[in-house]
């Protein structure tokens, strides 16, 4: 029986992130956007209008933008939390962790990124309404989007960082300390996980400013880098090297249109 129970969770887990993955590419479509998100004439359209235009405009409207940034969640870090999981079963033998315990901590580690995404929404459409980015959630300028690169490079470098990913990174010894049981007890460990997690990655989901809230190609990266960053075995040899590329990076597109118009 714990076996099926746990073979019915782990489904459940993976076809949650498919279907959002699903959902991203169909809301890219209809916005004619392709997996670089990069629009086409009617998702040009769509880029230029003025949020403030008497019509109805999901990117400028709080609730759908919410609900696409919830799914974006889902579909990239609930990747990242499978050593979590991973880990908690292994005290399901060892010590007294429970399946309902498991899904307590799967949901407050959601409940966690739920509200981030809350957040983000409400950052995005400031600056929509502020006329920094555009209706595709792309900043303006190219200050911007550079200065954006380079301040989440740096912030691989930091003492948070350093703190944050330690966490995520090992996630057992969180349990160790502050263990709990059943769900509630889950849930509480959840939300404290879920609280670092967005401390380590908050960076990533911002970067969604620099080549458009909806690029696909963007999200996967992304999502693929911070799944390397929480391996036991590799993660802290990626943190500073993907710093000292995103502020290279930083660098050319603050750069590039100086160079191109001397």
């Amino acid at each position: 029986m714990q076996g099926t129970f746990r073979t019915i969770g782990w489904l459940t887990f993976f076809a949650a992130i498919l279907v959002s993955w699903v959902f991203l590419y169909m809301m890219a479509v209809g916005m004619d956007l392709d997996l670089l998100g990069r629009p086409g004439p009617m998702g040009e359209s769509m880029r230029n209008m003025d949020p403030r235009m008497d019509m109805y405009m999901p990117m400028a409207e709080f609730g759908p933008l919410f609900a696409m940034w919830a799914i974006m969640m889902a579909a990239m870090m609930l990747p990242t939390m499978v050593p979590t999981l991973r880990a908690y079963e292994d005290l399901m033998v060892s010590a007294n962790g429970t399946r309902i315990g498991w899904w307590g901590v799967l949901t407050g580690y959601s409940l966690v990124w739920v509200a981030f995404a809350a957040l983000i929404t409400a950052v995005q459409l400031a600056l929509l309404y502020g006329g920094v980015v555009d209706m595709l959630g792309i900043a303006r300028s190219a200050v911007l989007q550079g200065g954006l690169l380079i301040v989440v490079g740096a912030f691989q470098f930091t003492k948070v960082k350093e703190v944050c990913h330690g966490v995520c990174h090992s996630p057992m010894s969180y349990f160790l300390t502050r263990w709990k049981t059943g769900f509630d007890g889950g849930l509480r460990m959840g939300l404290g996980l879920g609280a670092f997690c967005v401390g380590c990655c908050w960076g990533f989901m911002a970067l969604g400013f620099v080549g458009g809230v909806m690029n696909l190609a963007w999200m996967g990266l992304a999502t693929l880098f911070m799944v390397i960053e929480k391996l036991p075995q590799i993660g802290y040899y990626t943190t500073k090297p993907m710093g000292f590329l995103l502020i290279a990076a930083g660098v050319v597109v603050i750069g590039w249109p100086v160079i191109m118009g001397g």
